[in-house]
């Protein structure tokens, strides 16, 4: 028991890092997972690292309060950069939804309670699934877990100003857009066709209306583009959960002054 109370204060900080974590890491932070699931999933979770690891003694004093906000703020940097490169299925759909007309029509997403697109909220259902079907949450965890080796619980100073820190956040954010961008290709490339088709139409048939023909054409044409394209789609989802962890680690690295 005496124990126990001892190490405490280094529980209490291992609960805010992953807690940190779950608030904004990609599938542990959303909305359909109910807050007090969430909470209980953080604090047994919490619980089982905190029983595997090295636990340095501390005190609760004014360096306690400093090292909670730094396990704050790692948790939700971290979670927040992963979270960002796993939107580029949503980016991917924009574009797809500017091209077919249906970018004006959003859907509110249900995991974050904001509006999508909606060709993005279907690729990124998939992506979800996928992510599930490889374990990738569970690489999120080992994520979490191995955290405490780069950025040890009673390192206090987060080196925001190292250029290297900012360099690998650009350089994730430009994979990212990449990777939206070649998910996106074969169904934009293939509506750009259609859009110089139907404006050589337009000129040489002037009696048709190409407005109202344009758009059921598109969506069919998009439809069977995509079907074609699914598997090539996911083998850049699954690039992109390798970048993801990539980041994540690399993140860490930097912040531990590795």
């Amino acid at each position: 028991m005496t124990e126990i109370i001892a190490n405490f204060p280094a529980f209490l900080l291992v609960l805010v890092r992953v807690s940190s974590f779950f608030v904004t890491l990609p599938l542990f932070s959303y909305r359909t997972l109910p807050a007090i699931h969430r909470i209980g999933i953080a604090f047994f979770i919490s619980w089982i690292m905190f029983l595997s690891m090295d636990k340095p003694t501390l005190e609760i004093d004014g360096f306690f309060y400093l090292l909670i906000m730094k396990e704050a703020i790692v948790g939700l940097f971290i979670g927040l950069v992963a979270y960002m490169i796993f939107a580029a299925i949503q980016i991917a759909g924009g574009f797809i939804d500017f091209q077919m007309g249906f970018a004006i029509a959003n859907v509110m997403d249900p995991q974050t309670g904001a509006q999508s697109p909606l060709m993005g909220q279907y690729l990124y259902t998939f992506a979800l699934l996928f992510l599930l079907a490889i374990n990738g949450h569970h690489l999120l965890l080992d994520g979490v877990f191995y955290s405490y080796r780069f950025i040890p619980m009673e390192q206090l100073w987060i080196p925001f100003g190292n250029e290297n820190l900012l360099e690998s956040v650009l350089d994730a954010f430009n994979s990212m857009f990449i990777i939206a961008f070649q998910m996106s290709m074969p169904v934009v490339g293939s509506l750009f066709l259609v859009d110089i088709a139907l404006g050589i139409v337009a000129r040489a048939v002037p009696q048709i209306n190409v407005f109202v023909v344009g758009l059921p054409l598109k969506i069919g044409v998009s439809f069977i583009v995509l079907i074609i394209a699914m598997s090539m789609m996911f083998m850049l989802v699954g690039d992109l959960v390798e970048n993801m962890l990539y980041t994540m680690r690399g993140l860490m690295e930097i912040m531990g002054g590795s």
